[in-house]
């Protein structure tokens, strides 16, 4: 007679218990994070923005590529730049208002010579793709974890017997076909479309598309150009845009580095130090001069007295851009000028964190009173919008009326046009 196999103890019950526990749960974990992972970067690499790049309406997508990809169009050949990122950028530009090609070709390398604002624009809609691609991921990979967690181990185990068997294959068949039809990825591009030409097309670095003769900045050096048959038929323009670069480059670093030689005043204690900016009508060039003065001046505010760009028009934020991030950690206020037509331009000035003025009494820097309004011209009127059509000598006869009716005595009165401020500093000054 045989002895029946004797019972595990209570403690080695416990430890398999145990031990299946860490098991699952480190199943669920590394099944959530595969699953987050792959979602993710699928997510990643089918997203996009639109925005306004270089004065284009543009699209910009995430890349693999580690090159920074610019595709201006049919005119002008492709452009990329490697970048020390694992991530790389594909901006593919539309539409945009300038005349001629040759007055785009000289933005191009306006803005290159000034690029930081346009590489933080870009890089914060790269960024703020992937934590949408990562929110929604996670959200992903938890689903079939809960689904696995509220069906509990019974139900389970009935699904997998249902799947084995003879009708739960058939119905796999039938979802796997299903889905192949909504796909269809055997329905792919035509042989002529872009993405098969970019295959056969080459890279050439700007050195080797100019020549020797064309001498070519240091950074330039790393810039490639898409060999095509664009591209030998724009070489003209490319030379010009080299040169535009390299005259705006040297011009305004010069005068950044001439800053130091310059004798200012330097603050008392008391005292608070202002940069004033006013009709910059796109010159992002000057952003960091002013911004090297202000700091050698010892400022931590500006004031922006308007016309920042030539037409008010949203492919002019580029403008905007520039001096957004020139003076981002300055207190900013703002008012529009007579050329920054329409909305657009305060508007996105006041999304930026600018304080914008509209004919009311606020709080200035260094505890002064301010108070400023948009040049009538344009379409913004301050609080005044409720009232069109006003006259420049009406809306100079309000803040004057304004401004003298304060509680507060005015330190500032910002305009974009003096002779909007002419009679109130004369009310202020007979009565003071």
């Amino acid at each position: 007679m045989t002895e029946a196999p004797a019972a595990p103890a209570p403690s080695q019950g416990r430890a398999r218990r145990r031990t299946a526990r860490i098991v699952t749960v480190v199943g669920l974990l590394a099944a959530w994070v595969v699953i987050t992972g792959v979602v993710t970067l699928m997510l990643f690499l089918g997203s996009s923005r639109e925005t306004v790049i270089a004065g284009h309406d543009a699209v910009v997508r995430p890349t693999l590529s580690q090159y920074a990809v610019v595709e201006p169009g049919a005119i002008l050949p492709d452009v990329r730049v490697p970048i020390d990122s694992p991530v790389g950028v594909d901006v593919r530009l539309g539409k945009t208002e300038a005349a001629t090609t040759e007055e785009l070709v000289s933005r191009y390398a306006f803005i290159a010579s000034q690029p930081d604002a346009q590489i933080e624009k870009v890089t914060g809609l790269v960024t703020d793709m992937a934590v949408s691609a990562a929110l929604r991921g996670a959200v992903a990979g938890a689903v079939p974890v809960a689904l696995w967690l509220l069906l509990g181990a019974r139900r389970r185990r009935e699904l997998v017997r249902g799947v084995v068997s003879r009708r739960g294959l058939a119905s796999g068949v039938v979802l796997v076909v299903a889905v192949g039809l909504i796909w269809q990825p055997w329905d792919g591009d035509d042989v002529t479309t872009g993405e098969t030409q970019d295959a056969d097309d080459t890279w050439i670095t700007l050195a080797d598309f100019l020549g020797p003769e064309v001498p070519l900045p240091a950074e330039a050096a790393s810039l490639e150009l898409r060999s095509d048959v664009t591209t030998t038929q724009s070489r003209r323009l490319i030379e010009s845009a080299v040169s535009t670069y390299d005259t705006s480059l040297t011009f305004y670093s010069e005068a950044v580095d001439k800053v130091d030689d310059l004798e200012l005043r330097e603050p008392e204690d008391d005292e608070t130090v202002v940069v004033f900016v006013t009709d910059r009508h796109d010159n992002i060039g000057m952003d960091p001069v002013a911004r090297a003065i202000g700091d050698a001046a010892g400022a931590t505010a500006v004031f922006d007295g308007g016309d920042d760009t030539s037409t008010g028009q949203p492919w002019e934020a580029f403008s905007l851009d520039s001096v957004q991030r020139a003076f981002s950690d300055y207190d900013r206020w703002s008012v529009i000028g007579n050329h920054d037509h329409g909305d657009f331009v305060g508007d996105y000035l006041g999304d930026l964190g600018w304080t914008r003025l509209d004919g009311s009494v606020v709080d200035g820097p260094g505890d002064s009173t301010l108070m400023g309004t948009d040049d009538p011209r344009s379409s913004g009127l301050g609080n005044w919008r409720d009232e069109p059509g006003l006259t420049f000598d009406e809306v100079r006869d309000r803040i004057t009326e304004d401004a003298c009716a304060s509680e507060e005595r005015i330190n500032t009165l910002l305009v974009h046009d003096a002779s909007l401020g002419r009679g109130a500093l004369e009310e202020g000054v007979s009565t003071s």
